[in-house]
């Protein structure tokens, strides 16, 4: 089954027509709203490319727990 998902908005203009690898083997900058000073800044933790964004295990855990607040009581 294809999947189709439009990221425009949550994308720097010149990566909205790449693909999925791509995108991912970006730098975070690549995301609307981050700057090159950005890249630098989560480049000291590591953090690379959106991939590595992504992954990362405490951001993956905030992720999460923003996601449980609105279902918890």
């Amino acid at each position: 089954m294809a999947v189709s998902v439009n990221l425009s908005k949550g994308l720097d203009k010149a990566f909205e027509d790449k693909g999925l690898d791509e995108i991912l083997a970006a730098p975070p900058s690549a995301l609307a709203g981050l700057t090159e000073r950005h890249d630098g800044i989560l480049a000291e933790m590591g953090i690379k490319t959106i991939k590595d964004l992504g992954s990362n295990k405490y951001f993956a855990l905030a992720g999460v727990l923003v996601a449980l607040q609105g279902k918890t009581g």
